[in-house]
């Protein structure tokens, strides 16, 4: 290595090697898998491409090439407890890798791996080593074809390929599905950095020590495995690389850890200057220091792809790193607000290559700073409870906390598991963490949250692929599959004279279908839209010469292969007899409707509140929308107010809708805005809505990406009406809306309820709020006249009851029920009772299911208290010693007759 490159350097150069080697570099995809239910957060390079894999959908490239965004802090792969603890691990981290699919396959791979370490990077050949499969299970043969290729490569020494089973050297994607050997690069870093050195332990490749370091994994996926046990080789060959950005940065530079690299010198530096320590200092107490770097640079990331702070799946995840982060600041001295100075040394670093940190750097510092502040004023308390529970499983010779114990702590303080988790490790005890994932999801289930991952997708993928290849052998479709457009409006969105090509019904092909068969249905062509971005899909009929099917679903079964699903409502559809497919085309207007609206709601927002204020998740039906957005508090009356008549001045002004397809790359670059959650391909379709008439000149009012159907013009949204704002999550809010038609009908509806009202009051319509103003003036009043009136008459007929008093042990002891009073009553009483008594009295008053006690003071010192007075008598309840306030349920009488003894047994 002739010369010391930065991480930008390095990440640059492995892109512009495979895109020399005719690779297309594609962007890292979000931290959120767009369109995947089956992961919390992306966790690999492969996520991105994983429906190509398992045969749902193809891309116009077979070589690509990117840098990865990932998050490891859950489910399987869940590097949380390593991190600060040593060099290497992250919850965020960056994985470079190439791709070929179908294309290019072991050979090149290799050798290009070799290559790019060897005589681009200049790694000394004699330090680096490659493992290879081989069979220890019976099923797979060795891979003798990567050893071989390895041998091959120009300075490798054939001594340094290792062969290792399964668990090392054997990739799959879930339980069944594609798979394949991998073969793995390892550097020896030399004997200085076995952190065994000295000890009796395995050295060497995968062995137990820091010396050896595994690189870069060349995964070959041949094969397919099935739920028998089955491995048959794939109809094409993929390979699908992965290389640690942090550890080969650390490597190029030659320190021995990832938090020493250029990537994390401006976090630490940040750090050190307000911790006032020397870098000797620092290192001697790292690990706080590589928490806080890793945690701040992991929030700032995920923010910036709209997972704030929350309670739940990904936001939990959110929060917790950002308050562990904290509470490893106040080990290093840090106990004021500090991560926003964190984050910013981390935008800085990354914001040229992932500019979404730039955009989104007001979200970033105000929602850091926003729950460190949050956390800040309940973290005190809650470890202080903590340590009161450590004292009592201590007392008990017990050393895990029960995790319903850990959950509560949570919800009252905001203390995460983890944290939790942190403190008792640090004093040699544990904390439950099954139990505390069952009261989180017991809680999430009770308050309507929680959301389980999915399955992977495409299981039934291959056998949809090879009814593809049949049709197309057949001629009956082209290279491309089923011609998919639903976007050339309503007018087209009928297609006539299409032939039935295939049938399938519980999973089986057939020729025909029999009434009230659910069945599948593929067709040369369709205009049915298919579920995607919070917009439902379309709904229609199917219909042939004497036959008819109702469709109510759409899906994607397979690259080229689209089907439409639905049940037989009469006759006896055919393979090959000719069909009309109709969407139901009322249906898709109001759908319609309702998305262009959505994209003049989001405009709306960010003009009211910010430009913070992002899309986090929506829905688009024909009957109304649901519009999820960042912001930390609810609107205001006065905002609500402002955002819908935005909206309907918008639909007023009559602007065009302008559709238009082109690349993700000159779409972002035009500034296109690409939503929370949503996946992109390299080719995307945009939505602009202009300000003139023009297409191609003046201002764009909003420009998104979005492969939803749309209006041609804002005016047919009609009217906007915001049915409700409310809390979707902690730091997420919720607009629900309805347009056009809904709209109509909820004026109407409310247009007839303020007649009926009108008419009830004897006004005119205009005059409404006025009468109703003055009736309840009126009401008021009345309220409080009788109100008077029953105090006046509790207290006179309570007169007659204080002679009614009983002497136990010289206390004068009354229990009443008065009718009809109310607690400022029976206050009222109490203080007429203690007239009366103002020594040795204790009385308990009941109204309803309203109790008050109240005790003399003379008594109280005697030892009785107000409160113990109503759950004497079977109530609940607290308050003062001399006066106290509760609820009692079951017979009165029987309850109030208990008070004597009650007071016999307490007073002294």
């Amino acid at each position: 290595m002739s010369k010391k490159l930065t991480g930008n350097q390095i990440r640059q150069d492995f892109i512009d090697f495979f895109v020399e080697h005719g690779h297309t570099a594609v962007p890292s995809m979000p931290l959120v898998p767009g369109g995947d239910g089956t992961l919390l957060f992306t966790n690999s390079g492969m996520v991105q491409f994983k429906d190509v894999f398992v045969g749902t959908d193809t891309r116009p490239y077979k070589r690509a090439v990117d840098s990865q965004k990932c998050m490891r802090v859950a489910g399987k792969h869940n590097d949380l407890e390593d991190v600060g603890r040593d060099d290497t691990h992250h919850t965020f981290f960056e994985m470079l890798g190439n791709w070929s699919f179908g294309d290019y396959y072991k050979k090149d791979a290799i050798a290009w791996s070799w290559q790019l370490l060897t005589e681009v990077w200049g790694l000394p050949k004699d330090k680096l080593y490659a493992t290879c499969f081989k069979d220890d299970k019976g099923n797979v043969p060795q891979d003798d074809e990567a050893a071989n290729i390895w041998k091959e490569q120009p300075g490798f020494d054939p001594e340094h390929v290792l062969f290792f089973g399964r668990k090392e050297n054997f990739w799959q994607m879930a339980e069944f599905g594609p798979c394949g050997p991998c073969s793995e690069i390892h550097i020896d870093l030399g004997e200085e950095r076995d952190n065994l050195r000295g000890t009796d332990h395995v050295c060497g490749v995968n062995g137990e020590c820091t010396r050896y370091l595994e690189l870069w994994n060349n995964v070959f996926i041949q094969y397919n495995l099935f739920e028998d046990g089955r491995l048959e080789p794939l109809p094409a060959k993929h390979v699908d690389t992965g290389m640690g950005f942090e550890r080969i940065v650390s490597v190029l530079q030659g320190v021995d850890s990832n938090y020493k690299t250029d990537l994390f010198a401006g976090s630490l530096e940040v750090l050190r200057s307000l911790t006032g320590h020397t870098e000797k200092e620092m290192l001697e107490n790292f690990t706080p220091y590589r928490v806080i770097c890793d945690h701040v640079r992991s929030g700032a990331f995920l923010i910036a792809d709209g997972v704030v702070p929350g309670n739940a799946g990904r936001n939990y995840v959110a929060r917790m790193i950002i308050r562990r982060a904290a509470r490893f600041g106040s080990k290093i001295g840090l106990n004021e607000p500090f991560l926003a100075k964190v984050a910013q040394a981390v935008i800085n670093e990354y914001g040229d290559f992932y500019p979404e940190l730039v955009k989104a750097q007001p979200a970033i510092l105000d929602n850091l700073t926003r729950e460190e502040v949050r956390f800040a004023r309940t973290v005190e308390a809650g470890t202080a409870h903590l340590e009161n529970l450590f004292s009592e499983i201590r007392a008990a010779n017990k050393s895990v906390l029960d995790g319903h114990k850990a959950f509560d702590l949570y919800a009252t303080y905001g203390l995460p598991f983890e944290i939790s988790r942190d403190i008792a490790r640090e004093q040699g005890l544990d904390v439950d963490e099954a139990g505390f994932t069952a009261a989180k999801e017991e809680h999430a289930k009770a308050s309507g949250g929680g959301k389980a991952m999915g399955k992977l997708g495409g299981e039934d993928a291959e056998y949809f692929a090879g009814i593809l290849k049949d049709l197309q052998s057949k001629k009956k479709l082209g290279k491309d599959g089923v011609e998919y457009d639903p976007y050339n409006g309503l007018d087209v969105a009928r297609y006539s004279d299409l032939e039935v090509l295939a049938l399938v019904v519980n999973g089986q092909s057939v020729d025909s279908a029999s009434l009230d068969d659910q069945v599948e249905v593929i067709l040369p062509k369709t205009g049915f839209y298919i579920e995607a971005g919070g917009q439902v899909n379309d709904t229609g009929f199917i219909r042939g010469a004497d036959w008819e099917i109702e469709i109510n679903g759409m899906r994607r079964a397979s690259a080229g292969v689209i089907v439409h699903i639905g049940e037989v409502i009469s006759g006896h559809p055919k393979v090959g007899d000719k069909a009309t497919a109709e969407v139901d085309a009322s249906r898709r207007h109001d759908i319609m409707r309702n998305h262009t609206a959505t994209h003049l709601l989001h405009k709306a927002l960010h003009e009211v509140l910010s430009d913070q204020a992002k899309q986090a998740g929506s829905l688009v039906s024909p009957t109304h929308l649901r519009f999820d957005f960042n912001h930390p508090e609810g609107m205001t009356p006065e905002q609500i107010e402002r955002v819908e008549k935005m909206v309907n001045e918008a639909v007023a002004a009559d602007m065009p809708v302008v559709k238009v397809t082109k690349s993700l790359d000159e779409a972002k670059k035009e500034g296109a805005m690409a939503l929370f959650g949503e996946k992109y391909g390299e080719v995307v379709r945009t939505i602009s809505i202009m300000e003139s008439d023009s297409s191609t000149v003046g201002e764009k009012y909003s420009y998104e990406l979005c492969g939803g159907t749309h209006l041609d013009r804002t005016s047919d949204v009609g009217a906007f009406l915001i049915l409700s704002e409310g809390s979707a999550a902690a730091g997420v809010r919720r607009i629900e809306a309805v347009t056009g038609r809904g709209a109509y009908e909820l004026i109407q509806k409310r247009f007839k309820t303020l007649k009926q009202t009108a008419g009830t009051l004897k006004t005119s319509l205009d005059e409404v709020p006025a009468k109703v103003d003055a009736l309840q003036d009126e009401v008021s009043e009345l309220k409080k006249e009788l109100a008077n009136l029953r105090t006046q008459a509790a207290m006179s007929a309570f007169s007659t009851q204080l002679s009614a008093v009983q002497v136990v042990k010289d206390v004068n002891v009354l229990a009443v029920e008065i009718p009809n009073a109310d607690a400022d009553t029976l206050r009222s009483l109490a203080d007429k009772f203690r007239e009366k008594y103002p020594k040795n009295g204790v009385a308990v008053l009941v109204t309803g299911a309203t109790v008050i006690a109240t005790v003399t003071e003379d008594v109280v010192k005697r030892g009785v208290k107000a409160g113990d007075l109503i759950t004497g008598i079977g109530g609940k309840g607290g308050g003062r010693p001399n006066l106290a306030q509760g609820s009692l349920n079951g017979d009165v009488k029987e309850a109030l007759a208990k008070l004597p003894k009650v007071v016999e047994e307490k007073v002294k």
